[in-house]
């Protein structure tokens, strides 16, 4: 008989930044859940939250998510059960990211229990993964984001995002071409403007930034938007970004079908987790779309080894869990060369101090 879940704890860690993100957003919120098994085998995961939600989301595991799934197969292919189970509180946001901490610790058990990495565990197909620098910085002073953009070239990047979003687009110009001027003609440039416009902003954006030649415009409408991405693209012709605040696997393939985005960014947490994360993957990478796994580098890059089409990946500066101190001892993924590699010798690699 497989042996079943017999205990889900949970703890709630708070993670302060190097460097604030902005005003507002100083510290990072993880959840830890350790699932126990009723042959005694734990495995370790987590749910994440970079500012709001995480004692919702701890609630929502230590109550509704528990109660189901103590007694049930310690298996990840509970998920899709538990999601039935939970829609009725919301088919994402909250509920995806709760399911997110039992889903990644369900794996890293199964992985644990096969003795190998998670990246092993699914099949790698990478060695190396090409990655890309990026940063919260849009409330950095010009003389610090060019700063930053040169770390980025001494590191190696072949590409960098920058944010954008001033309350003058002239303002984000100067910004532009300056890290332009650092990383010179033949790096990727992509930029992000976090939601913070409407569709007439995010036009007139894309005719600003035309003379430093963007490779993708990142969340410039309201994620739930559907409508203006498909717009701001017959009008301008963009390629898109859009993902991170996507939690289903339904609305990226509404995106993917309403041809709203030449770039899908989930994020392995807000999306419930592994299960769910692969084949929203596997759905963009058949559509013939690019796919660009959101931050979580330690995490979303185990995944992209196993990925048949290699993805970039993410590494905001100062964001990995191994460069906050918040982890046990390092995960094994590695950044080096504008390249990540490595990996976890058992499961995820991911226990926090």
């Amino acid at each position: 008989m497989s042996a079943v879940i017999s205990g889900i704890r949970t703890r709630l860690i708070r993670i302060p930044l190097l460097r604030p993100w902005g005003p507002d957003v100083t510290e990072l919120s993880v959840v830890e859940v350790v699932v126990t098994a009723s042959d005694g085998a734990s495995g370790h995961g987590f749910s994440w939250t970079p500012s709001i939600g995480a004692t919702a989301v701890k609630a929502l595991l230590d109550a509704e998510i528990s109660a189901f799934a103590i007694g049930r197969a310690a298996d990840a292919a509970l998920w899709d059960s538990l999601w039935k189970h939970l829609h009725e509180a919301g088919g994402g946001g909250i509920t995806t990211i709760a399911m997110a901490g039992l889903d990644t610790a369900l794996w890293d058990l199964a992985a644990r229990r096969a003795g190998v990495g998670l990246p092993e565990f699914l099949g790698r197909r990478h060695e190396s993964l090409e990655a890309y620098g990026s940063g919260v910085n849009l409330h950095y002073p010009l003389d610090e984001l060019v700063a930053q953009a040169q770390r980025w070239v001494d590191a190696g990047f072949d590409g960098v995002k920058v944010k954008v979003g001033k309350p003058s687009l002239a303002e984000d110009v100067d910004r532009l071409q300056a890290v332009r001027a650092v990383i010179g003609p033949d790096r990727r440039l992509m930029v992000d403007a976090n939601q913070r416009w409407d569709l007439e902003r995010a036009v007139s954006a894309v005719s600003a930034f035309s003379s430093v030649g963007i490779a993708w415009l990142e969340e410039p409408l309201r994620a739930d938007d559907l409508l203006g991405h498909v717009a701001l693209k017959r009008e301008t012709g963009v390629r898109i970004a859009v993902g991170e605040n996507l939690h289903t696997e339904y609305r990226f393939g509404e995106f993917l079908e309403a041809g709203a985005a030449d770039v899908l960014q989930p994020n392995v947490i807000r999306v419930g987790g592994i299960t769910p994360a692969l084949r929203i993957a596997k759905r963009v990478q058949d559509a013939g779309a690019e796919l660009a796994l959101h931050l979580l580098p330690e995490l979303s890059a185990q995944l992209a080894f196993a990925l048949p089409v290699a993805t970039r990946i993410e590494h905001v500066e100062s964001a990995a869990f191994a460069e906050l101190g918040a982890l046990v001892e390092p995960s094994g993924v590695e950044f080096g060369g504008g390249r990540v590699f490595g990996g976890p010798d058992l499961g995820l690699g991911i226990r926090f101090s």
